[in-house]
């Protein structure tokens, strides 16, 4: 069984996600495993839109085999509930395969479940999770992280992400694609993909240092080291890379390659141009370098994409 535990004003698509996801892999997969919705008070669960979802009550029984914490603007008090800790502590204790969305990580971290592990969660709760948290491995630029039996994933879509690899370790690849495609997805994200690409694509971000990236964007053809970048937004280095990861969650190297690579992409999937000349106007230098990059945010080099976005 399949259990989505969640709490007053939890975020709607942190549940509904998953939920979908797995319905289809069941159907795809004709392997009928139950989904359920759980919390620790059964019955309507309102969510922070308003809208409520009827749960049923959380008991850690051996047919629960997944167990998926929600996040939301609730997850504050669910962290501090001791019925929904126990809960959680208890389906782990029992082998569970335990997992969070967005913030629900804090759920896990208040449980001990984190505690030595590696993690991570949505981009604007780093801060305060560094600080709350400092025995927890944050990876704070990751989709979805996995450390044995226990997974966090960062903001909402992205437990879609964690669902289809989960998908993908019960049923194999085929089935986790074939998800995918239903769900209209281009193509199933790894865990290591940035999950800045969303906050990057923007031509005018906002925020403290979005004057800062819209100048990046438009000067990607320079080193942009961190000292540059620095002396650009009239910090020290040190300061503005301290500055940086607690506003943004990335380091400045990595938003600056996540902007290389999303420019490169746009260019490689809309135009015949060599991959050689969009590398270096990009700020790849080398045509090597962008194909690392793009596997690293893409799952696939440069040339794949190309031929993929040909044949759509």
């Amino acid at each position: 069984m399949i259990g989505l535990l969640v709490f007053p004003d939890f975020q709607m698509l942190d549940a509904a996600g998953p939920i979908a996801a797995f319905e289809i892999a069941n159907r795809i997969a004709r392997v009928p495993t139950p989904i359920k919705l759980l919390a620790v008070v059964p019955g309507e669960v309102r969510s922070s839109s308003g809208v409520a979802m009827v749960a049923r009550a959380a008991k850690a029984t051996a047919a629960l085999t997944t167990l998926i914490v929600a996040g939301g603007e609730g997850v504050r008090a669910a962290a501090a509930c001791p019925r929904t800790l126990a809960f959680v502590r208890s389906a782990a204790r029992r082998g569970c395969r335990v997992a969070s969305v967005c913030s629900g990580t804090y759920v896990l971290a208040e449980a001990g479940l984190l505690d030595g592990r590696r993690a991570t969660t949505h981009w604007r709760h780093t801060r305060h999770f560094l600080e709350t948290y400092p025995q927890i491995k944050l990876d704070a630029d990751q989709i979805f992280v996995r450390d044995g039996d226990v997974w966090s994933s960062a903001g909402i879509s992205a437990g879609i992400d964690l669902a289809l690899a989960m998908i993908s370790e019960d049923h194999g690849d085929e089935v986790a694609h074939a998800t995918a495609r239903q769900l209209v997805l281009y193509h199933r994200r790894s865990g290591g993909q940035s999950q800045f690409s969303s906050l990057l694509e923007l031509k005018a971000p906002t925020g403290r240092f979005a004057p800062l990236l819209a100048w990046a964007r438009e000067h990607l053809e320079q080193p942009l080291t961190v000292e540059h970048l620095a002396e650009q937004a009239g910090m020290s280095a040190r300061h503005f890379a301290r500055a940086f990861i607690a506003e943004t969650g990335a380091t400045p190297s990595k938003a600056i390659e996540r902007l290389r690579t999303e420019v490169a992409r746009q260019r490689v999937q809309d135009s015949s141009e060599a991959i050689e000349l969009i590398a270096q106007s990009a700020g790849f230098r080398d045509p090597e370098r962008m194909r690392r990059a793009f596997i690293r945010s893409f799952g696939q080099p440069p040339q794949a994409l190309r031929r993929a976005a040909r044949s759509a």
